[in-house]
C-alpha cells in the first residue's frame, strides 16, 4: 500500500468521524427540542417532585453545555447514558424508579440478530440480482431482457412493508409453511429476508445490466471472442470484473439502505433486532435508547460506505491516487 492510499484511508476515517459527530449532535439537540425525557419517562400524571428527582438522575439539571461535553465523551466511551425505561411498558411512579441499565449494551446484544438479517437479505439479493442482470445484459432487447426489466423494476417499487404483510398472509397464514414471526431457526429469517431483498435484487440487477452491456460493447470484448472464448465466460468473469466498481457501489449503498429498512420490517415480523428495539424506544419515548440505537445504526452505516470504498482500492488501486 503507497502513500496515496493510506493518506485516502485516513481522510475516509476523518470524514467519517466528522459526520457521526455531525449527526450526533443534531441528535442531540433535536431530543432536548423534543419535551422533557424525565417527563416521558414518568408520563403526565408524575408529580413535579418525582420529575425533578429523575431529571437529576439523568443529568439534565446540568447546563446545556455540560450535557452536551458528557453526550459526546460518552460516543468515544461508549457510555450513551442510561435508560429507566427498558423492558417497561407503562409509565413509571414516584418511589418505584427500577435500577437503571446503560443503553450501549442493550443495543449491542441486539446487534447480531440485525446483522444476520441483514447478511442474509444482501446475499440473496446477489445471488438473485446478478445473474439476471447478466443474462438480461447478453440478450438485450429479447423478451427474458423485458422480463427482467419489469421484474426489476416491479421490485424497486414495491414498498417493504407491504410486501411483508403479504407474505405473512399467503406463506404464514393461508399456506402455513414459515412461521409469521420468531428468531431462532433459519425458518424464521426467509420472510424477513425476501421482504428486505427485493428492493437490493431490483437495483443491483439494473445496474448490473447496464454495466455488463457497457463492457460487451468494448473491443476487448470483441477480441476474446474471436480468440474463442465462450461468450458466458466473457460476461460472467472478464465483463463483471472490470465492471465491479458500479456493481460494488450499489451493493453498498443497498446494504445502507437495508439498515433504514429493518426498522420498519423486524418489528413485523418480531425479529429482536436493532430496528425493532428502535421502534419500542420510541414507542415509550425513552430518549437515552433512541440515542443509543441511532449511535449503533449510524456507526454500522458508516462503517459499511468505509468498506465499500476501500474496497475500490483493492478493484482499481489508481483510485486511492485521487
Amino acid at each position: 500500500m503507497n502513500r496515496a492510499q493510506i493518506n485516502f484511508i485516513i481522510r475516509r476515517i476523518v470524514s467519517s468521524i466528522t459526520v457521526l459527530l455531525v449527526v450526533m449532535t443534531l441528535v442531540f439537540l433535536a431530543d432536548r427540542q423534543i419535551g422533557d425525557p424525565a417527563r416521558m419517562v414518568l408520563g403526565n400524571a408524575a408529580t413535579e417532585e418525582a420529575v425533578l428527582e429523575l431529571r437529576q438522575r439523568m443529568g439534565l439539571e446540568d447546563p446545556l453545555s455540560e450535557q452536551y461535553v458528557r453526550f459526546i465523551g460518552g460516543i468515544f466511551t461508549g457510555d450513551l447514558g442510561d435508560t429507566f425505561r427498558y423492558g417497561i411498558s407503562k409509565p413509571l411512579v414516584h418511589g418505584a424508579f427500577p435500577e437503571s441499565r446503560a443503553t450501549l449494551p442493550i443495543v449491542l446484544e441486539r446487534l447480531p440478530a440485525t446483522f444476520f438479517l441483514g447478511a442474509v437479505t444482501i446475499l440473496v439479493a446477489i445471488m438473485v440480482a446478478i445473474p439476471i442482470g447478466i443474462y438480461a445484459a447478453m440478450n438485450p432487447r429479447t423478451v427474458a431482457d423485458r422480463i427482467i426489466g419489469v421484474f426489476a423494476l416491479g421490485c424497486v417499487s414495491v414498498v417493504e412493508y407491504w410486501f411483508a404483510l403479504v407474505l405473512i398472509l399467503i406463506f404464514a397464514v393461508h399456506l402455513g409453511w414459515l412461521p409469521t414471526s420468531g428468531y431462532g431457526s433459519f425458518s424464521h429469517v426467509i420472510l424477513p429476508a425476501i421482504a428486505l431483498a427485493l428492493r437490493p435484487i431490483g437495483r443491483i440487477a439494473q445496474i448490473t445490466r447496464s454495466s455488463i452491456m457497457d463492457e460487451l460493447a468494448k473491443p476487448y470484448v470483441a477480441a476474446a471472442r474471436g480468440r474463442g472464448i465462450p461468450r458466458w465466460r466473457i460476461a460472467y468473469i472478464h465483463a463483471l470484473r472490470n465492471s465491479a466498481v458500479p456493481v460494488i457501489t450499489t451493493i453498498g449503498d443497498e446494504t445502507v439502505t437495508l439498515v433504514t429498512g429493518v426498522i420498519i420490517v423486524e418489528s413485523i415480523f418480531g425479529w429482536p433486532g436493532v430496528g425493532a428495539l428502535t421502534v419500542d424506544a420510541l414507542a415509550i419515548r425513552d430518549v437515552p435508547l433512541i440515542e443509543a440505537t441511532i449511535f449503533v445504526l449510524l456507526i454500522v452505516v458508516l462503517t459499511i460506505n468505509l468498506l465499500v470504498d476501500l474496497s475500490y482500492l483493492i478493484l482499481d488501486p489508481k483510485l486511492g491516487k485521487g
